[in-house]
């Protein structure tokens, strides 16, 4: 492809000298509610992909703050539903999309609230970025959540969420709320005022039946669209990037790149993502890493769970800490530059673009 050229500069060929019959042409479309496609070929379909999501960066110093004044003064309950506060790209108008297929949130519950049972048609999870205490109930089964856990509630799941202590817990969601949207597939439905089961167990019955490496039980083996697991817990996914690095010490080849472990969360039915329009991973730095820049088709958001650093987005760097989150729109140069070591949750719309042959990535330095 001839990367000089562009929509405008072959446009003239197709721009027609103005008249009263070609005016009259255009106000025949307008009146008929039609567009021609030699007007709006570079929006419709420009030369690479141009968001109007920008990146961006969230402080946790300054999300926390507000989440806990949002505790003190607005009550959790039926028809809120849930003290959650999106994150608002701000190149897309005000809506609280973190891109148009993502959506990302703190919530914030205090010491013994409930948020009540409800389900929706949107694909949901949570990842704990600190605290303890909260558990949620989905389709009945109580899951605990706990620092560097990954909370699956999977589409059209009954989940309400409680708080058996004195202290409040802030998190974050996740979800594809603006693809739902978008594509008018969304359904919702009120489940119980409170939750269904206010046992507080160690480990789900999800984990207990699915959590056992490299076993599947036969009681189940039909796939399922999003995994049955209810928590991935932090200790397996620190002991699986603290092994990537040992061999990779040992010169096995065991990283993505040279001090840059990472792990993918896996539906156990399948070996795919752990829901269909979502994608989560963990990644793990050694301090003075960097990764290449690159450019992938679709969104992704990170959070640090630990460790400083800074992420280059189109050439300008933002240094970040402990619980700061940022977007990375479709097809904006990115890379990561650990300081410490540099642990990071990630998800993205990966599932959805790939299944549409939309992904294209493109590294700096390979071809």
């Amino acid at each position: 492809m001839n990367e000089e050229l562009d929509h405008e500069s072959v446009a003239h060929g197709m721009t027609p000298d103005d008249s009263p019959e070609l005016r009259a042409l255009y106000k025949g479309f307008k009146d008929n509610h039609l567009n021609p496609l030699w007007t709006q070929t570079g929006d419709l379909m420009p030369m690479h992909p141009k968001p109007k999501a920008v990146a961006h960066v969230w402080k946790w110093s300054t999300l926390l703050p507000l989440a806990e004044q949002a505790g003190a003064l607005v009550p959790v309950g039926r028809g809120g539903e849930r003290r959650a506060i999106g994150l608002a790209n701000p190149g897309l108008g005000g809506k609280a999309y973190v891109s148009p297929t993502l959506w990302a949130a703190i919530q914030y519950l205090g010491p013994h609230e409930t948020a009540p049972e409800h389900r929706h048609s949107q694909n949901a999870f949570r990842f704990v970025v600190e605290g303890e205490g909260v558990w949620t109930v989905v389709n009945g089964d109580p899951v605990r959540m706990s620092r560097g856990d990954l909370l699956l509630t999977p589409g059209w799941c009954f989940h309400g969420h409680h708080n058996d202590t004195d202290q409040p817990m802030a998190w974050i969601d996740g979800l594809d709320i603006p693809f739902s949207q978008h594509n008018d597939v969304g359904f919702f439905e009120f489940g119980s005022d409170r939750v269904t089961d206010y046992a507080t167990p160690n480990f789900s019955r999800s984990e207990r039946l699915w959590c056992h490496p490299g076993l599947r039980p036969l009681s189940q083996l039909q796939d399922t669209v999003a995994s049955p697991i209810g928590a991935y817990r932090w200790e397996f996914t620190d002991q699986a990037l603290t092994q990537q690095l040992l061999l990779e010490d040992e010169g096995q080849p065991a990283t993505v790149e040279q001090g840059h472990a990472a792990v993918r969360y896996v539906n156990p039915t399948t070996g795919g993502d752990v829901m269909p329009t979502i994608r989560c991973e963990f990644h793990r730095l050694r301090a003075g890493c960097e990764t290449p820049a690159r450019r992938e088709v679709g969104s992704t958001v990170f959070q640090v769970f630990e460790g400083t650093g800074a992420v280059v987005m189109d050439g300008e760097t933002h240094r970040l800490e402990k619980g700061d989150m940022f977007v990375i729109p479709s097809w904006v140069s990115w890379s990561l530059l650990a300081e410490s070591q540099f642990d990071l949750f990630r998800f993205s719309d990966a599932p959805i673009m790939e299944r549409l042959n939309f992904m294209r990535t493109q590294v700096d330095g390979q071809t």
